[in-house]
C-alpha cells in the first residue's frame, strides 16, 4: 500500500479500529444496495454480519478489500479506511490492500496444485523463493488453520483430493501465509458438514488473538457461538451493531428481535 502500510503498529498499539467505514453507500445503476453504513472493526475480535438474503452484508464485506471494483455500473460513496488510510484513494495499491485484507469465499476453491503450492502461492507472487522460508510458512499456516496434522504427510499431493472441510482450511491457510491483518469470510461453512463447520469455528476463535475477523453468516447459532460483535443488516441498512451476547439476549431494535426469533428472513 502506498505510504507504508501506514501507521499499522501505531493503530494496533492504540487499540484503535483497524477498519472504519462512514456513510457508505453503494449503487448498482440506480439501485441503492447499501444505505449509509457506519461500522468499525477492532483487533482481536470476530464480527458476524447477519441478515436475510439480499440485505447487503456480502456486498458490504466485498467493499473492504475492493472485490466489487470490477462490477460494471457500480458507484460507491462514503469513507472506508484501513489504518486510517482511505482504501478507495487513487494511489491505493490494491495488491497490497488485498494482502492486508484477505478473503475466504463460500465455496472452498483450492487451486489445482499441491497443498504446498496452494499455501505458498501468494508468497511466490511476492517474489519469495527461499525454500526454508516457504517451508516454514506452509507449516505455520497449516497449523494455524488446524489442518497440519491431516496434511503434513501429503503436502505434495493435489489439494483437490481433500474433503470439503480440509479444502476450506487450506484456503484459509493460503490467506494466512501472506500475514494479513484482517480476514474476511463470506459464509465460510455454508457448504460444509456440521463437524467441518465446528472445526472452522473453533479455528477462527483461536485465530482472533492475531487477526481482525469479519464473517458473513446465515447461521445464527454460528454467529452466537463464534463472534464477539454482531452486525444486523436489513434492506441495505445496518439496523444494529451490538455485543453478540447482548444482541441475542436483549436486542436493541425490534427488527433484530423479529429476525432472531424467526418472524422473518
Amino acid at each position: 500500500m502506498c505510504r507504508d502500510i501506514l501507521d499499522k503498529e501505531a493503530a494496533l498499539m492504540a487499540a484503535a479500529p483497524i477498519i472504519t467505514s462512514r456513510d457508505v453507500h453503494l449503487y448498482y445503476g440506480k439501485h441503492e444496495a447499501l444505505k449509509g453504513i457506519d461500522l468499525d472493526f477492532n483487533p482481536q475480535q470476530i464480527t458476524a454480519l447477519i441478515g436475510p438474503s439480499g440485505s447487503g452484508k456480502s456486498t458490504y464485506l466485498r467493499l473492504l478489500n475492493r472485490m466489487n471494483d470490477l462490477i460494471p455500473n457500480i458507484k460507491i460513496t462514503g469513507d472506508i479506511r484501513l489504518y486510517q488510510q482511505d482504501i478507495y484513494a487513487s494511489d491505493m495499491d490494491i495488491v497490497q490492500l488485498r494482502k492486508e485484507v484477505g478473503m475466504v469465499f463460500q465455496q472452498p476453491h483450492p487451486f489445482p496444485f499441491s497443498i504446498y503450492d496452494n499455501v505458498v502461492y501468494g508468497l511466490r507472487l511476492a517474489g519469495i523463493k527461499d525454500r526454508a522460508v516457504l517451508d516454514q510458512a506452509v507449516e505455520t499456516s497449516l497449523k494455524a488453520a488446524a489442518v497440519w496434522t491431516e496434511t503434513k504427510d501429503i503436502l505434495h499431493e493435489s489439494a483437490l483430493a481433500l474433503s470439503g472441510g480440509q479444502r476450506q482450511r487450506v484456503c484459509i491457510a493460503r490467506v494466512l501465509a501472506v500475514k494479513p491483518a484482517v480476514i474476511l469470510l463470506d459464509e465460510p461453512t455454508s457448504a460444509l458438514d456440521p463437524i467441518s463447520s465446528s472445526k472452522i469455528e473453533q479455528m477462527l476463535v483461536d485465530l482472533k488473538k492475531d487477526y481482525t475477523i469479519i464473517m458473513v453468516t446465515h447461521n445464527l447459532q454460528q454467529a452466537a457461538r463464534a463472534s464477539d460483535k454482531t452486525a444486523f443488516f436489513l434492506d441495505g441498512q445496518l439496523v444494529e451493531l451490538n455485543d453478540t451476547v447482548n444482541f441475542f439476549t436483549a436486542p436493541a431494535k425490534k427488527e433484530s428481535e423479529d429476525y432472531i426469533s424467526g418472524r422473518f428472513g
